[in-house]
């Protein structure tokens, strides 16, 4: 475990512009390629920090010295402050984070300098304000409170001033209320909704304009076309808890708990898993489905939008239902991009397996993925066999790792750079590459 954190560190600790040296080599029809990238003394690290962005080509991290921090973008040393924070518990700074934006080209974060907190972006400070504490502090997720859009040209956050919250947008201070939570843009970049509180009541704030209040509001998601907004509501009703979705300001039917709403890639339905009387079920657009002891989350849909399929829980047995119907095999189940083919992951006897269209591939004693091209031509995922890791791509395994610069879990930063060639950063013989691979 030691040696795995150790690995883990230094993967984010290495700067991608120092490379000192360089293999390429023919792997099972992939031209990989492998750049040794520099490291540095470990001990003044703060591990929490590490961030990589969004395109895999850039690092930063936060570092110490002196009693001050600093952040490194890429090697090179920001400016050094008090502290290099997130949200504040009492009086402990904790969560250091560093944001950089989706086009990976801007980095923000919050810092203190003496009683005050502001935000630093690209570099540059953002006007001052008073330190900031969470309003639950026990919560193992820190409600977002600094945000890009997706288009990377507006930076929302909230700031706090005379024990009141607002949020800052694109520099402009709008409305104060008692606490402010869960900032989130719209996939278009037009519109800004989050939780605002005000008199031990809740509500969503949307453009500016307040929505109905209740005693908790959690998971608020736009719509793909960004003209929708939905969220879980909970309130007391008679003598206990209940939840409710609500949709463009509308209250679906109430039940004893609900689970992230999320919307089909068309925008077009809202679905949902939601209990009641210790049976759980699915609704798609406020019609119930058929009840299980337990359904999984997350729900995924077909690209088309037409399809659906979720993993359930009946007599003690899982399997995966698509579109209502329960699979004959046992497995883990994906769609890909243009809905052609489907991806089944099982494990058998602690080993694990992955079938594409059918067609079973070879067993490995951990699986992570699967990750398909945006053309759907390939699929790919990480596998682990005799403490060994690498990348496998149409079945075929690539070079071996002593472990990859991120959890093994997170795909999202395998990126394909076309629909032939990928990129990823991994760890061998404590050394961190970044691999380049074109698919022939």
């Amino acid at each position: 475990m030691l040696k795995r954190i150790i690995f883990l560190c230094m993967a984010f600790s290495f700067i991608l512009m120092s490379v000192i040296s360089f293999a390429r080599e023919q792997t099972s029809g992939r031209d990989i390629s492998e750049k040794l990238l520099d490291q540095f003394d470990l001990s003044s690290l703060v591990k929490e920090s590490f961030t990589i962005s969004p395109d895999s080509r850039h690092v930063a991290y936060v570092t110490k010295s002196d009693n001050k921090v600093f952040v490194v973008v890429d090697g090179k040393k920001e400016k050094q402050y008090d502290g290099i924070m997130e949200k504040q518990c009492g009086d402990s700074f904790t969560a250091e984070t560093l944001i950089f934006s989706p086009d990976s080209k801007h980095l923000a974060y919050r810092v203190k300098s003496g009683n005050k907190v502001f935000v630093v972006i690209d570099g540059k400070e953002e006007k001052q304000y008073d330190s900031i504490k969470e309003k639950y502090c026990n919560d193992n997720i820190v409600p977002k409170t600094l945000i890009f859009s997706p288009d990377s040209k507006h930076m929302a956050y909230r700031a706090e001033s005379a024990h009141q919250s607002f949020v800052v947008l694109d520099g402009k201070e709008e409305k104060k209320y008692d606490f402010i939570e869960s900032l989130i843009f719209s996939p278009d970049s037009k519109h800004l909704a989050y939780v605002a509180s005000s008199d031990n009541k809740n509500f969503v704030v949307v453009d500016g304009k307040e929505e109905k209040q209740y005693r908790i509001i959690a998971y608020i998601i736009f719509s793909p076309d960004s003209k929708h907004l939905a969220y879980e509501a909970r309130f007391v009703s008679g003598n206990k808890w209940a939840s409710v979705v609500v949709v463009d300001g509308k209250e679906e039917k109430k039940y004893d708990i609900i689970s992230t709403p999320i919307f089909s890639p068309d925008s077009k339905h809202v679905v949902y898993t939601a209990e009641s009387g210790n049976k759980w079920f699915i609704v798609v657009d406020g019609k119930e489905g058929k009840q299980y002891d337990l359904v999984s989350s997350p729900m995924i849909f077909s690209r088309d939008s037409k399809h659906l399929l979720y993993d359930v829980r009946s007599d003690n047995k899982g399997f995966t239902v698509i579109d209502g119907k329960r699979q004959k095999d046992e497995g883990r189940f994906a769609f890909s991009p243009d809905r052609r083919h489907v991806v089944k992951v099982v494990r058998s006897s602690n080993k694990w397996f992955v079938s594409v269209d059918r067609k079973e591939k070879k067993q490995y004693d951990r699986f992570y993925g699967p990750l398909f091209s945006s053309d759907s031509k390939h699929v790919v995922y990480t596998a682990e066999s005799s403490n060994k890791w690498f990348v496998v791509v149409d079945g075929k395994e690539g070079n071996q790792y002593d472990d990859f610069y991120l959890m093994p879990s997170d795909l999202k930063m395998i990126v394909f750079d076309t629909s032939e060639s990928l990129h990823y950063l991994a760890v061998k013989d404590s050394d961190i590459y970044l691999v380049e691979e074109k698919i022939k």
